[in-house]
């Protein structure tokens, strides 16, 4: 490990490092900082194209060149500049406006263009801005790739034991029997679903100047259409204005956001502490890796520490992401900064994700089934047809056919042989008794099977 990763404070910069290396160029200060350049910059390019604000002619093609490399070759080292700036400065958005104006230059068209830059808006207008596209970059770039690719692999393994029988568990107690593709099948739905939320929440921005009214912008040009001005900008970048707003964007959106990741990390969290369950007790058995160490003490170990891993991490991100939802919608009147100091902490929040998801692959990909112990275990539970006869029992209106079955096989061992024996002594037809006595607990999966292979 570098010596500067010992010294991590968070260990998604130390320990967990490379694990969230798909998040540092968006999440990061620099990212922020970064984000923070491209909507002044364009926001200057779309003044210059508004034909209402006369004194900004049109750019030439030289000086959109300039505007659009400023955006398009930011470099880690530009991102120090605006850092050194905001050193004197003490603002870190005015630091972004003089950055820009150092990399125009003076005179000719700059001239004209310079006091253009930042025109007409608060540092919010151009945080909320940066901030959605972050989160918009972070969902679509980052998270939902490595949530496909989890996917994917939940769906092969669904495929692959869509069959194989085994005992369902409810209250911990022996259940109607199902297969481990159709259990893993229902994590793959949720997951699905829980995803299309995360994708489908709305993205929101807002462009409208100090206390939201375009206040400063209709002093400067009092005949131009600055709410559709203001409101087509944000549209140009790929967001749906929010047209009601004091000086902040209000954060519903992200409280959304939010609240969906919770929802998948809950999936996901539950799918760890199921496979940590069926691990202890032998359904699926872990590949070993030849030079690992289960314990410090204890050489036959091999633990389902990447489940555990993940569990650990969700419960972070699910915690962070819960104090964004319920703290950043709340403001005192117009805006205070207690968003400023929180927003600053996506990154940490959405690594831990980045790391649950990482660990759970890597944790998926060395499960094997064991159908020896599955099939031993679901072949010693015969009290499971105890549901089964009773249902027929009610089809041919036999009495009290629960009650039956109830001081049958509650609290005892069932065996094959009580079963069957109940069986023949009842009044049903006999293809009926024929279709009973054939039944087990390995072929009473219902579509269990069926259902697996529909999502395949």
């Amino acid at each position: 490990m570098e010596r500067n990763k010992l010294r991590a404070l968070s260990p998604a910069d130390g320990r967990y490092a490379e694990k969230v290396n798909g998040l540092r160029e968006v999440l990061s200060e620099y990212g922020l900082i970064r984000y923070r350049v491209l909507v002044e910059v364009r926001w200057l390019q779309w003044l210059a194209d508004e034909a209402s604000i006369i004194e900004l002619p049109p750019l030439s093609s030289v000086m959109k060149d300039v505007l659009n490399d400023i955006v398009d070759k930011f470099t880690a080292d530009d991102a120090e500049r605006v850092k050194s700036i905001e050193a004197k400065t003490n603002h870190d958005v005015k630091a972004v406006e003089y950055f820009i104006r150092e990399k125009i230059g003076a005179g000719g068209e700059t001239q004209g263009l310079s006091e253009f830059i930042h025109f007409g808006c608060t540092s919010e207008d151009i945080n909320n801005l940066a901030y959605a596209l972050m989160l918009r970059s972070a969902r679509d770039d980052v998270l939902q790739p490595q949530m496909r690719e989890l996917s994917a692999k939940l769906r092969s393994m669904t495929a692959e034991y869509a069959e194989l029988p085994m005992l369902s568990r409810t209250h911990g107690q022996t259940a109607s029997p199902t297969t481990v593709g159709k259990e893993i099948a229902n994590v793959v739905e949720r997951l699905s679903r829980a995803r299309k939320q995360i994708a489908n929440v709305e993205i929101r921005g807002k462009f409208n100047g100090a206390v939201g009214n375009f206040n400063a912008h209709l002093a400067a040009y009092p005949d131009a259409d600055w709410f559709n001005i203001g409101n087509n900008f944000v549209r140009s970048l790929g967001l749906d204005p929010n047209t009601h707003t004091t000086q902040i964007e209000p954060h519903d959106w992200t409280a959304e956001y939010c609240h969906a990741l919770i929802r998948y990390n809950s999936v996901l969290l539950d799918l760890c502490r199921d496979v940590w369950s069926y691990i202890s007790i032998g359904y699926f058995r872990q590949k070993m890796a030849v030079d690992e160490v289960g314990s410090s003490t204890m050489p036959h170990k091999i633990n389902p520490i990447d489940f555990e891993n993940a569990e650990g991490n969700l419960g972070l991100a699910n915690a962070m992401l819960d104090h964004f939802a319920i703290k950043l919608p709340i403001s005192r009147w117009q805006r205070d900064l207690t968003d400023s100091t929180v927003q600053r902490n996506f990154g940490l929040a959405l690594g831990y994700i980045l790391i649950a998801l990482s660990s759970t692959l890597k944790g998926l990909r060395k499960l094997q089934a064991d159908p020896a112990i599955i099939g031993a275990d679901i072949d010693a539970a015969w009290e499971v047809l105890a549901e089964p006869i009773q249902t027929v029992m009610r089809r041919y209106s036999i009495a009290e056919p629960y009650e039956k079955l109830k001081a049958l096989t509650r609290g005892q061992s069932v065996t094959k042989e009580l079963l069957q024996g109940f069986i023949r002594n009842l009044d049903i037809p006999e293809a009926e008794k024929t279709r009973l006595l054939n039944m087990t607990p390995s072929n009473y999966t219902g579509l269990a099977a069926t259902l697996a292979k529909k999502l395949t």
